[in-house]
């Protein structure tokens, strides 16, 4: 895979999609437990926006890889690693990011042992760590300028 210059439109697309799923588990009844278990709509909603919402940061940490680096990766663990081996994300958002992958893939693959009690946590405890890998990736982004094709 050759570097090329990283799509505009696709940073803006995932990032938009990022901060839509923020918006919209902050928008879920979060203020206490028993308001977030009082309606089961709200687990199932919270496991939806935040599994889309990782899957779009881990897209979006691909395209960095793959158009600006020429690398081809494809397991999200290997991505989060990847980021921080391209100075993309620093050590602690590489972790951050790293811890995030493995959850998805329990979102995706052990959703059973998922409890709603364990997504209040993290909706209430973690959700700031995927807003930090995101603006971790968008710094770099930003301070590189020359790396994007800014068509829109």
């Amino acid at each position: 895979m050759t570097p090329s210059p990283l799509r505009a439109k696709v940073v803006a697309q995932k990032s938009a999609w990022i901060k839509d799923m923020l918006k919209a588990l902050r928008a879920l009844p979060l203020g206490h437990l028993q308001a977030f278990l009082g309606d089961s709509r709200n687990a199932a909603a919270a496991e939806s926006y935040l599994r889309r919402g990782l899957e779009a940061l881990f897209d979006l940490g691909r395209h960095v890889l793959g158009k600006g680096f020429g690398r081809a990766v494809s397991e999200y663990k290997e991505i989060a690693r990847a980021l921080v081996q391209e100075k993309v994300l620093t050590e602690e958002e590489g972790q951050k990011a790293l811890k995030m992958a493995g959850y998805r893939n329990r979102l995706v693959h052990y959703y059973q042992e998922i409890s709603p009690e364990e997504l209040y946590q993290i909706l209430t405890q973690d959700l700031t760590d995927l807003e930090a890998v995101l603006f971790g990736i968008l710094r770099w982004i930003r301070e590189r300028p020359e790396r994007m094709d800014q068509e829109l």
